[in-house]
């Protein structure tokens, strides 16, 4: 089965990228429900799982049919560069009825609608809040806290991207894509789909949304969907992978041994004075080295009093290896 775009030369000049965090909350929801889907990803899975339970995982799970498709009324395309989740949320909200129950029901086989879904006939718009206000709160607990490092990835993969189209056109930048993936006589093909169409873009334009958590190049699942498509980006294997403990000797000779050391202390708020006894110098040889740590964001000062007390800020932390803090 083939899923084929034809695109002209308008076609290839209006091709844009955009990042969805709604997208990637949705699609992750595959790697939630088939552990063994990708194991790139389960780091992510055991961290998200305890703090996911009941009716709203169960609800989610629901929309991932047994072919893995998603409906895609859940996915719709991005009109900016990055829409925060909230508005990519709110233009599901607005879905009508009618196409969500189309939508579940070309996702699930009709006599399949798992019982969850079982609404899409009754009651779809019901239904489709109920799945926003799930899906809101997933978003929160399982990938609202990596967005940050996903968007990176993402990010890196659209400018290599960018470049592979400046260099080479449109025959390079799908060239290692994905193997699914090929480009010939100006129609982009997608092999591997659960149906068969052709899409004549028709000066609508390409929209390619790279994702952590897609496995294979995804296009609509209706051929009247505006022309879009979702592939796995490069890198993954780096996104969940711990990174190094910063290596103390490496701190020093880049910040030099006494400011290493003055940051090492600022666990607690102290002033130059006690900084200075700890560290058996001059006071005023601590003061010129806080002078420099405080300029350059390491060390963050407030006034108590008649003295000044210092701390390590949150680039500190970072900088030293330290734990985040608990709270804002």
């Amino acid at each position: 089965m083939v899923v084929s775009f034809e695109l002209g030369v308008e076609d290839l000049a209006d091709t844009r990228f955009a990042l969805s965090p709604l997208h990637e909350a949705v699609v992750s929801l595959r790697v939630l429900r088939e552990p063994g889907l990708s194991a790139l990803h389960l780091p992510w899975r055991r961290s998200v799982l305890p703090r996911l339970a009941g009716p709203d995982t169960e609800l989610l799970l629901s929309v991932v049919s047994a072919l893995r498709t998603l409906p895609d009324f859940l996915t719709p395309r991005p009109e900016g560069f990055a829409p925060p989740f909230e508005e990519e949320l709110a233009v599901v909200r607005r879905t009508a009825p009618e196409v969500v129950r189309a939508d579940l029901l070309a996702t699930h086989a009709p006599d399949r609608l798992p019982a969850p879904l079982l609404g899409a006939r009754s009651d779809p718009a019901r239904l489709r809040d109920a799945l926003c206000d799930a899906l809101e709160r997933y978003w929160e607990l399982a990938v609202r806290p990596s967005w940050p490092r996903m968007r990176l990835l993402l990010e890196a993969d659209m400018t290599y991207r960018a470049r592979r189209l400046a260099v080479g056109g449109a025959r390079l930048l799908f060239a290692d894509m994905h193997p699914f993936l090929r480009w010939e006589n100006g129609v982009l093909r997608i092999a591997d789909m659960i149906s068969r169409h052709h899409v004549a873009v028709s000066g609508r334009g390409l929209l390619l949304v790279p994702s952590v958590f897609a496995h294979k190049p995804a296009p609509p699942l209706s051929p009247d969907g505006a022309p879009a498509l979702s592939y796995p980006c490069r890198g993954v294997a780096t996104l969940w992978s711990r990174e190094p403990a910063p290596d103390a000797p490496a701190l020093a000779a880049l910040v030099g041994p006494p400011k290493a050391r003055l940051l090492a202390l600022l666990d607690e708020p102290l002033a130059g004075v006690e900084l200075a006894r700890r560290l058996h110098v001059s006071p005023s040889a601590v003061s010129q080295h806080l002078r420099v740590l405080h300029a350059t964001g390491l060390v963050a000062r407030a006034r108590d009093g008649r003295q000044v007390l210092y701390r390590r800020s949150h680039l500190g932390d970072q900088l030293l290896g330290s734990p985040d803090p608990p709270g804002p």
